[in-house]
Parts: structure tokens; sequence; C-alpha cells
């Protein structure tokens, strides 16, 4: 299984951006689905957003439709999720999942049995 290394977390006010990177070692990226999770405290893990092997289907869950987005760059094994008009509830550690051959929707809202990474926090704060 590839290693995943989240990075790009912080602190930002409403309204604000982030870019959160995920790096993969051990291994190519070219054959998995991947995604971004979510966990924020006292909630379960949710899929925020995925992107199928070849890159053509991504999902996002409806809380983050239209403030942010998925990308990958196979040429440097890593994922990306650029995250715009950042809110409050987006606050929660960000993980990166990658999983062979599975499809954006079924690995957001299925989850996901391959390989994860530490995650990073991601804290919106007034």
């Amino acid at each position: 299984q590839v290693q995943l290394v989240e990075s790009g977390g912080g602190l930002v006010q409403p309204g604000g951006s982030l870019r959160l990177s995920c790096v993969a070692s051990g291994g190519t990226l070219d054959y998995h689905g991947l995604g971004w999770f979510r966990q924020a405290p006292g909630k379960e893990r949710e899929g925020v957003s995925c992107i199928d092997s070849n890159g053509r289907s991504t999902y996002y869950a409806e809380s983050v439709k239209g403030r942010f987005t998925i990308s990958k760059d196979n040429s440097k094994n890593t994922l990306y999720l650029q995250m715009n008009s950042l809110k409050p509830e987006d606050t929660a550690v960000y993980y990166c999942a990658a999983d062979f051959l599975k499809s954006a929707q079924s690995m957001c809202v299925g989850g996901a049995s391959g390989s994860w990474g530490q995650g990073t926090q991601v804290t919106v704060f007034s």
C-alpha cells in the first residue's frame, strides 16, 4: 500500500481559503480512487470529496459543493483539495485516502479500505 502524508492545514478566518496536499510514496496513485475525508470532534468521519483513478469523475458532499475543488497531479503523486469560502463548520481533521480502482462516489459514500494519511487540522474561527 502507498503511504500518504497530508499538509496544508491551519487556522483561517471565515471566508478564507486553504489548499490541502496529500503526497504519496511507496507506490503510484495512478490506479487509485482518491479522497478527502474529515472528522470533527464528536462527529463521525465523512467523505468530503473524492476523485476516481482517471480523474474524470468527482464527488462532493453537499456541504462543500461550489466551495471545494479536488484535483490530482499524477506526475507528482499528489492529491489536492482547494477549500474556499471556509466556514466554522468546516473545522475538522482532514484525511486523505487511496483505494485501488474505487470510484469517486463509492469511496466518499462507502468509505475507503486502502491507505490513509495521518490527518491535518483545519480550524476556521471568527
